[in-house]
């Protein structure tokens, strides 16, 4: 719902100026009006306000970081083009009215999207990308379920972080139960996130992607 959300903001924020791009993916560009909204929006979601930071150097790594978030998601958006991805008016039409309903209103809503020169039918075509992006991206990391003896041998490498969350055993030699659950809930998250970044760095290394100076 947030990245949806977030959407919209960099939507509204994206359209009506003519602007020297910021990075350009495949030829496709993202303009520098879009990464300066998102960069804002990208600080709040740490806490942060971009008149907080106070060292050039933090500011330029979190404003290249921001910029890395916008490039990956227009290579997962071309990547669900090149597989054929379809989402469904359905899907579309409940985040929009999701969406609808987080604005408080149908009125700001549609004076969000007038202000910026799109209507309805439009942004539910910016969801559809959106929507075929996360997909794929799903799609693209997902991992096989551990056996027994990986998670196992993850629980005792991790033994006394994972006990911090649960009764310990008076024999180290005995996994309990509990343990096992977490031990392979906390692999699979740690696996994810590899292979999240696997695909990022798998549709990187197939792009072409310039970085204005």
């Amino acid at each position: 719902m947030r990245m949806l959300m977030l959407a919209l903001l960099w939507l509204l924020s994206s359209t009506g100026w003519a602007e020297q791009p910021a990075a350009r993916v495949n030829g496709v560009e993202i303009g520098v009006m879009r990464l300066e909204r998102y960069f804002s929006e990208y600080l709040d979601a740490q806490g942060r306000a971009v008149t907080s930071i106070r060292n050039p150097g933090l500011y330029k790594r979190l404003r290249d970081q921001a910029l890395d978030e916008l490039i990956d998601k227009e290579l997962l958006w071309q990547e669900a083009q090149r597989r054929g991805i379809v989402i469904s008016d359905e899907e579309v039409s409940a985040q929009v009215s999701q969406l609808e309903a987080a604005f408080g209103s149908p009125a700001v809503f549609e004076r969000k999207l007038a202000e910026a020169g799109f209507d309805r039918a439009n942004y539910a075509d910016y969801v559809r990308h959106e929507l075929a992006a996360q997909q794929v991206y799903a799609q693209l990391s997902v991992v096989d379920e551990p056996g027994k003896p990986e998670v196992e041998a993850f629980y005792r490498a991790n033994r006394q972080r994972l006990q911090g969350t649960q009764n310990q055993s008076d024999n180290p030699s005995v996994i309990p139960e509990q343990g096992l659950e977490l031990a392979r809930a906390a692999l699979i998250e740690q696996l994810q996130a590899q292979a999240r970044q696997a695909v990022r760095q798998r549709l990187r290394d197939s792009a072409t992607v310039e970085v204005a100076d």
